[in-house]
């Protein structure tokens, strides 16, 4: 029976339907969901914050806020794949107690370089958690439709995460120190640790076969070294060592792509690739979060440091496109029974597309109220689009691999989200650095940090004061609206190779 015919087997209308419990199990499993990818952006406002308490550089900065993703990415499959051989209810209580621990040492860490690692530690337990919600989801609601709703609630609960962090970001640090960001994982994730053995039931792969250290070992070090190659390009350019990673992420790919097709028992089924709906909506998946993760960095800089609005008042002006990413990503479900999916996901790609270009021609008369505009339609189209893909990627896998389907789709979440910073706000920094021209009679050390930073450059105006002052705040806040200007064409063209893909690869899901 093929791959096909295994899902088509599974999802009769015979297949029985969630209860109460099941309902209530899925609030449970939101709690991660929505802490992870919260993680994943909270950053956003915090950074102008930790910037003058920990004084981290340009390079640190970045690594601040993806350090976390990349461990994520490098890590999911294999977490994933343990999961479905130890248990996904196991390895979820497991992550979740390593999070919440990990999360109280962020919140006090002394230097930049004690909060990267404690970013990393996250993304470690952090890799335990998002493949056991999703799969699990699998196992608890076995009936198509059912299924549909509870992944629309699933990817909605992981698209408004992603969101809202900077919103809680902002609200926790209009009242509290940095820190607060990161101490918020504790009160969510105790509801977890007490009620998920109470009310979701065990789910694991029957019959798992052999661990694979070796499988589990490339596929790290391919998806570690493919991350840490788009992180570095981003800062530093290609270079050697750029080379270098990306030649280890390529070797160990191939090398993992051997291993399991010579495995009896292969942690993941590397023929779910080539059906197009499922490697159609990962790819979807990627491009979607690259556009939300990668809007969030710039236009939240946009707001506090060129617009001068408050951590709060920034935060709320994005409320009203994390509410249409709600509506959007469950409004899906009812539409998508009259019509095709692949339509639905390209509309709403199309609308995210909008979005961005509505911020490139607002160009230097980018106003707070382009920005909600954009941001509106930027979170209707992606909470659209990672609805249907999510459900089509686990109604593709087999039962058995959910895990490690569901951890593949997880994956082009966290590298999407590394691509969004690094690539998406590479752009802003190097048009920045490229375009700013500073006026005369500046120190040389001040040059340098203004030239940094959009933050740094105020700082120093702010230090200078006078005319100089306000010379050096115009000159950098004209250079990061030049940066903006790029980074949103190229987002939208991004979002229309996304509407390509959708509807070719998603034509027959």
């Amino acid at each position: 029976m093929d791959i096909r015919q295994q899902t088509l087997a599974i999802d009769e209308a015979t297949a029985p339907r969630a209860g109460a419990r099941e309902w209530v199990a899925l609030a449970v499993l939101m709690l991660p969901v929505l802490l992870v990818s919260i993680d994943n952006t909270v950053l956003a406002f915090a950074l102008p914050q930790i910037s003058l308490a920990l004084e981290p550089d340009a390079a640190q900065q970045l690594w601040m806020v993806d350090a976390y993703a990349l461990v994520l990415a490098g890590l999911l499959v294999a977490m994933g794949s343990l999961g479905d051989r130890f248990g996904r209810r196991r390895m979820l209580l497991i992550g979740a107690t390593g999070f919440a621990v990990v999360s109280v040492l962020a919140a006090f860490a002394p230097t930049a370089s004690a909060l990267i690692a404690a970013r990393a530690a996250l993304g470690l337990f952090g890799a335990m958690l998002m493949p056991s919600t999703l799969s699990l989801l699998r196992s608890t609601f076995p009936h198509r439709d059912q299924r549909r709703v509870a992944i629309a609630v699933w990817a909605t609960a992981f698209s408004v995460g992603s969101a809202l962090g900077p919103t809680v970001g902002g609200l926790l640090l209009e009242h509290f120190a940095w820190g607060s960001v990161f101490l918020m994982a504790v009160p969510v994730l105790l509801p977890l640790l007490v009620l998920a053995p109470l009310l979701v039931r065990e789910s694991r792969d029957p019959a798992p076969g052999p661990i694979d250290p070796i499988g589990i070992a490339l596929s790290i070090a391919a998806l570690g070294a493919l991350a840490a190659t788009i992180k570095h390009v981003a800062v530093e350019g290609p270079d050697l060592l750029a080379v270098a990673l990306l030649a280890v992420a390529v070797v160990a790919g191939l090398g993992f792509a051997r291993r399991m097709r010579s495995v009896d028992e292969p942690m993941l089924d590397l023929d779910l690739l080539r059906v197009p709906a499922f490697s159609g909506a990962i790819a979807i998946n990627l491009l979607s979060v690259v556009a939300l993760v990668g809007a969030l960095f710039f236009l939240t800089q946009h707001l506090q440091l060129v617009e001068g609005l408050s951590t709060l008042d920034a935060a709320l002006l994005l409320v009203p496109g994390t509410i249409a990413m709600v509506l959007a990503g469950l409004g899906v479900v009812r539409i998508v029974r009259h019509v095709p999916a692949h339509r639905v996901v390209a509309v709403g790609l199309a609308s995210s597309m909008a979005g961005y270009l509505l911020v490139a021609l607002a160009g230097d008369a980018l106003s707070p109220l382009h920005v909600a505009i954009a941001y509106v339609l930027l979170g209707a189209g992606v909470g659209a689009a990672e609805t249907l893909s999510n459900e089509i990627v686990v109604s593709t896998a087999p039962p058995a691999k959910a895990g490690a389907a569901s951890a593949v789709s997880e994956t082009a979440y966290e590298l999407g989200a590394v691509l969004g910073t690094a690539v998406l706000g590479g752009i802003v920094s190097a048009v920045y650095r490229a375009s700013i021209a500073l006026p005369d009679g500046i120190a040389s050390a001040d040059a340098d940090a203004a030239r940094e930073t959009l933050a740094g450059a105020l700082d120093v105006a702010e230090r200078v004061q006078g005319e100089l002052g306000a010379g050096i705040a115009e000159a950098a806040r004209a250079a990061f609206d030049q940066g903006a200007l790029w980074t949103a064409l190229t987002g939208a063209a991004l979002m229309a190779a996304a509407v390509v893909v959708a509807l070719r690869a998603l034509r027959r899901a």
